[in-house]
């Protein structure tokens, strides 16, 4: 993601728009620094030469309206198929995209390539630097999850969070709810200094 020099690229401070419905969706702008970060559709064509064939298979969904309704129920809160369906589509079409571009780390990228455009535009202060936990109940299980000390035991989840100055996040770590805040702070750390690599890498297929 570059950033223009006549600040042009910022002039639309809002990534959202409203529809002739009424609905949120992702503008022009936000969209163009949103798609080079998302993986290759993979080909659906098999063999060489004259051999080679179409497959078949479901079609792709519309990335830019999936990438909305993802945005749209993270924004909210509300259950996947709770996003309006007229506007976004079907709610396992946006969990099923949204696991897969997590795996894929493809909001890794756009929090790198959002960090990087921040401190071109503003400037990261880094001079001073706090990190604190949080816990949050995770009913469903999970990789990043635990027994909540703190809850009789229910499965938790903990997030490191690692902020500026100005408390912009600058770098996060996920366990489960029973792990300490020391244990976590050096993995907190050290996803900061990992996250200032990702972003270079091109998204493959996924």
């Amino acid at each position: 993601m570059s950033v223009q020099q006549d600040g042009t690229h910022y002039q639309d401070v809002s990534c959202w728009e409203l529809s002739d419905s009424f609905w949120e969706r992702i503008n022009d702008s936000f969209w163009e620094r949103i798609k080079p970060l998302l993986p290759k559709d993979k080909s659906r064509f098999r063999g060489r030469g004259k051999a080679r064939k179409h497959i078949g298979g479901r079609p792709a969904a519309d990335k830019r309206r999936v990438m909305a309704g993802i945005l749209f129920v993270l924004r909210t809160g509300c259950q996947w198929n709770a996003a309006p369906r007229e506007v976004y589509g079907s709610g396992k079409t946006l969990h099923r995209y949204f696991q897969r571009w997590v795996r894929a780390g493809v909001f890794r990228r756009m929090w790198k390539a959002g960090l990087g455009e921040y401190d071109e535009v503003h400037g990261l202060k880094l001079r001073w630097q706090a990190a604190d936990g949080a816990i949050t109940k995770a009913p469903l299980g999970g990789d990043a999850t635990g027994p909540n000390p703190t809850d009789r035991g229910k499965m938790g989840t903990k997030r490191s969070l690692l902020v500026e100055e100005k408390g912009v996040p600058i770098g996060i770590e996920i366990a489960g709810a029973q792990r300490h805040d020391m244990k976590l702070l050096k993995a907190t750390l050290e996803e900061r200094r990992r996250s200032e690599k990702v972003g270079d890498e091109r998204p493959d297929g996924g």
